[in-house]
């Protein structure tokens, strides 16, 4: 399939090396940046900063208007935190920004339940919902409530590469995507599934991208700054950037009496690894010590920086810790 053929191309961009370089794959194919659109799904919800970077919202906004391309955001209302507390309630709406204007759709609807565990670190069937909550679910939200895709071929495109994991390497590049429907054409394509890390840095390097400043920090991947897969030395590094978010994270997970990772012992009891323990074990990334303007600059809600940046260097988090999801 050519992603010429297609009439809207969506582009999932969560401001990671991996989905700019969808984005720029996308541009050095000739595609019409009049057919591209840039969706961002914000897990905190549009409230306050809990597990995102704070600077993601304004990184992407200023990748979009670099390239003149249109970014819609799209996010459960309260985002993560209120995902995470639920408690006996329904699902809440889904919020999602189209060329018309703001949109909702569901709420107070299906089935009510608690949660109040922090996403289970392995696969979305086994229990992680926040990528199927505040991502995979808010996408599908936002493709079947707009007429807009009626009746039109739509690309819908995602990072995913099978050197990441020997489960997103079975991934399939070319798919129907969840939304298609008999009036709704939507594919999903991963474009650089086959793509090594390697490659990923050299086509942001060759356009010239500033990337995330996560990276900079010495972060493998771009995902949520507090992610639950995080290894001893991101988190480490959390709780020295992010110390208040750190503490609510180590209190809750007391209150809730199940931390985010944890192992069974022989007799197959759970062994607790609080965030406290596994930050403990590890190191701060050094980037974080010796530069503390990336650090204002990750923690910046208004990031306003230069998009192309010369001469370019490889940052501190390339071919570094790359937990994340499998």
């Amino acid at each position: 399939m050519n992603p010429n053929d297609f009439d809207i191309v969506v582009v999932a961009f969560s401001g990671g090396k991996d989905s700019l370089a969808c984005l720029l794959h996308l541009l050095d194919l000739g595609v019409s940046r009049t057919k591209i659109e840039l969706w961002h799904h914000d897990v905190d919800g549009k409230s306050e900063t809990f597990f995102d970077w704070p600077c993601t919202e304004s990184y992407c906004r200023a990748i979009a208007s670099h390239f003149k391309i249109p970014i819609y955001f799209s996010w459960k209302d309260g985002g993560f935190k209120n995902e995470l507390l639920r408690e006996n309630e329904y699902s809440r709406k889904t919020f999602f920004e189209t060329p018309e204007g703001l949109k909702t759709s569901g709420g107070d609807r299906g089935q009510q339940l608690t949660r109040r565990k922090f996403p289970h670190v392995g696969e979305i069937k086994k229990g992680r919902w926040c990528s199927a909550i505040l991502k995979i679910g808010v996408a599908q939200t936002a493709l079947c409530n707009q007429k807009r895709f009626l009746g039109k071929r739509t690309l819908f495109i995602t990072g995913e590469r099978a050197e990441e994991s020997a489960s997103r390497a079975k991934y399939q590049e070319w798919e129907e995507h969840k939304s298609h429907s008999a009036k709704r054409e939507v594919t999903h394509w991963r474009p650089i599934h086959k793509w090594s890390e390697l490659k990923v840095w050299q086509i942001i390097e060759r356009w010239m991208i500033n990337p995330h400043p996560a990276y900079r920090l010495g972060f493998g991947r771009v995902s949520c700054a507090t992610c639950i897969f995080g290894n001893p030395n991101q988190w480490a590094t959390v709780r020295y950037l992010f110390p208040e978010q750190f503490t609510e994270i180590a209190e809750l997970e007391a209150e809730f009496g199940h931390t985010i990772h944890f192992s069974y012992d022989k007799k197959k009891n759970i062994v607790p690894d609080s965030v406290v323990e596994r930050s403990d074990r590890g190191q701060i990334y050094q980037s974080c010590l010796e530069h503390p303007e990336w650090v204002i600059e990750a923690k910046d809600k208004d990031w306003d920086y230069p998009v192309t940046t010369y001469p370019w260097e490889l940052p501190d988090g390339a071919f570094g810790d790359n937990t994340g999801p499998t």
